[in-house]
């Protein structure tokens, strides 16, 4: 039998102050389900995000700009998901304040 977990991701929310706090809520079989709270959070501009799996996000809670590295972009608002294929250089370039993000990370053969 599998364990079970009950929560709800706009209650107990840590502090924030100009960052990024990652809560890992759900981790099994390769799926990674994580609660990314933002608060006018953004990847340094020589960094990039390069993962070796899919991310599925959706806007819980404010707004937020995603760039890739072939320079798009795509903004999110409250109920928007976004699939980011693995090896797809990406990175935030602005959140609103206090934001929340559900992330689900799919790794490939798990």
């Amino acid at each position: 039998m599998m364990d079970s977990s009950f929560g709800n991701i706009f209650k107990n929310l840590p502090a924030l102050s100009g960052s990024e706090i990652v809560e890992v809520l759900h981790k099994s079989n390769g799926v990674t389900i994580e609660r990314i709270l933002s608060n006018s959070h953004t990847t340094p501009e020589e960094e990039w995000y390069n993962q070796d799996w899919d991310e599925w996000v959706i806007m819980e809670q404010g707004k937020g700009t995603l760039e890739y590295e072939d320079g798009s972009k795509v903004t999110l608002e409250k109920g928007d998901y976004l699939l980011i294929p693995k090896g797809r250089k990406h990175r935030v370039v602005y959140t609103a304040d206090e934001t929340i993000w559900l992330a689900i990370h799919l790794e490939a053969g798990k």
